[in-house]
């Protein structure tokens, strides 16, 4: 069953609401018995796709994921990913920065793990946690070491501009962004956490943080409405992918980066004059072994 993932690519004209995406919506899809067929093939065609991609080393992929807590990141990467090859793939999670971090400028930590060529780089939390978790908390600006002049009313534009400056730049270079929101109701999250209490291999991802964080969702939501309105562009657009149900969430995914891939229409190499005669030279040698 196909689906149509463009329902949920955030406009460009910054008129989005994040009200208009149902964080229960299936795309008409009844139930996981019914994605499981089309999540498979997605994830064969990213497979090979992904090493055709490695073997050209023109273009690269950028993937951020963004989400409250528990919405399913960690489980989309997962699947999503199951079948690539890992040498192609770079993972990197992005949590309170380090007092290194935080002596540059907040893009440093990004710049410096950005995919190479060929590769697909997976960020987990981005440079956006810079106008979510920063906004809802603007105490954090003092740890960051802003001259106090730089720290106006504007800054929250600005620091949209810069984004979108940024990814403008990647992808005149050849790096494709991608960016997931992934959209999980409160009462969701609340079911999800309750499950980590009651999980003993699930403990370890449960804090108090967690229920503070809680008490903020409403600054969040707008923060997130913001965030999308200001930076969803052609060159690097965002999806508000539908998360109460985590196996719809890996499929939305999946079938957004294989179009994506899909497009860069990549080639394993063929062979040059001159590669061939070296191929040719290699044979002779390994037949004429003893």
């Amino acid at each position: 069953m196909p689906l149509d993932h463009k329902r949920f690519k955030v406009p460009t004209n910054g008129s989005f609401s994040l009200s208009s995406v149902r964080t229960d919506d299936t795309d008409g899809y009844h139930g996981k018995g019914d994605a499981v067929e089309k999540l498979a093939s997605d994830v064969e065609q990213l497979r090979t796709l992904q090493a055709k991609l490695c073997a050209q080393e023109n273009y690269g992929v950028l993937v951020i994921f963004q989400a409250m807590d528990t919405a399913g990141k960690d489980g989309a990467i997962k699947h999503v990913m199951t079948g690539v090859n890992p040498q192609g793939v770079d993972v990197h999670n992005f949590r309170t920065p380090s007092s290194d971090d935080l002596l540059h400028d907040y893009l440093w930590r990004s710049v410096k793990v950005l995919p190479q060529r060929g590769h697909i780089g997976i960020f987990n939390r981005s440079y956006y946690e810079e106008v979510l978790v920063v906004r809802v908390h603007p105490e954090l600006l003092k740890t960051e070491k802003i001259p106090i002049s730089k720290v106006t009313k504007d800054i929250w534009q600005q620091r949209y501009e810069d984004m979108n400056n940024f990814e403008r730049y990647l992808t005149r270079n050849g790096i494709v962004v991608l960016k997931f929101f992934l959209h999980i109701s409160k009462e969701e999250q609340r079911k999800r956490l309750l499950e980590r209490v009651e999980d003993e291999e699930k403990n370890y991802k449960v804090s108090m943080l967690d229920i503070k964080e809680r008490g903020f969702w409403k600054d969040y939501m707008k923060a997130y409405e913001a965030m999308l309105r200001n930076t969803s562009t052609d060159h690097a657009p965002w999806y508000v992918i539908p998360s109460d149900h985590k196996w719809f969430t890996r499929v939305v995914v999946a079938d957004v980066l294989v179009n994506a891939l899909k497009k860069l229409d990549p080639e394993f190499p063929k062979p040059t004059k001159e590669s061939r005669k070296l191929l040719e030279e290699v044979k002779r040698a390994l037949l004429n072994e003893k």
